[in-house]
Order: C-alpha cells, then sequence, then structure tokens
C-alpha cells in the first residue's frame, strides 16, 4: 500500500508541477500580450528550467509525462466528436482543411529532420 501511494504522491506532483508551468505560460502570454499559446509558452519556460536549473529530468515528471502520454489518445476524442457533429460545415470547406493538414505535416516533418540531423552531427553520431 505504501509504494501506490508513493507513485500517487509521485503522479501529483508531476502533475501539479506541468500546471504550474502551463498556468506561468498563461501569464506571460497574457502580460506580454504575444499571440501564442499559453500552455506552449509555459512548456518552453520548463525546458528551460530543466535546462538550466536540473540535471535531467526528475523521476517523478517523467513518470507523470509518460502516464499523460499513455492518455493522449482520449485528449482527441472532443476533437473526434465535434467533426462527426460539424460535417455540414466540413463538406464545404475540406479543401482548405486538406491542405493545412498536409502542410502542417510537411513542415511538422522537415523541421524533425533538421533538428534530428543537427543533434546527431552535435552529437558526433551522425549520418
Amino acid at each position: 500500500m505504501a509504494i501506490a501511494a508513493q507513485k500517487l504522491k509521485a503522479l501529483a506532483r508531476g502533475f501539479l508541477f506541468l500546471v504550474l508551468f502551463q498556468l506561468a505560460g498563461e501569464v506571460l502570454v497574457r502580460l506580454l500580450s504575444i499571440p501564442f499559446p499559453g500552455p506552449v509558452a509555459g512548456m518552453v519556460l520548463l525546458l528551460v528550467a530543466l535546462q538550466f536549473f536540473s540535471r535531467g529530468v526528475p523521476d517523478w515528471l517523467s513518470q507523470t509525462a509518460s502516464r499523460l502520454l499513455g492518455l493522449l489518445s482520449l485528449f482527441f476524442l472532443p476533437a473526434s466528436v465535434g467533426i462527426f457533429y460539424l460535417q455540414d460545415r466540413l463538406a464545404s470547406q475540406w479543401p482548405a482543411l486538406v491542405a493545412a493538414v498536409l502542410a502542417a505535416t510537411l513542415i511538422s516533418l522537415a523541421i524533425t529532420a533538421l533538428l534530428m540531423n543537427r543533434l546527431l552531427a552535435r552529437d558526433g553520431n551522425g549520418h
């Protein structure tokens, strides 16, 4: 029972940590009046904090992130339901949606490839 309580405490600590960084990102974006998603700004702040103030990702944060990533498909459920109920509106706008999805996919792949090449080259294991 003590192990389960420790795991729950670690998950709660990690979740609170993530929510606090999301809140910090929201506050920063609102204070600076920049058109940028607050949660993304919070994750950038978390990255900076982990890079400068830590020696890697703590186990309790890693466990929480892994658990949330395991549940990631559930976060897309509301969008799927919305698409089902907005079929009439989507029928008239499907070319723009397809173009946006294709463009975003290609841009994501290109950025990922460039980043991977740079990281591998810096690490000395490239090509």
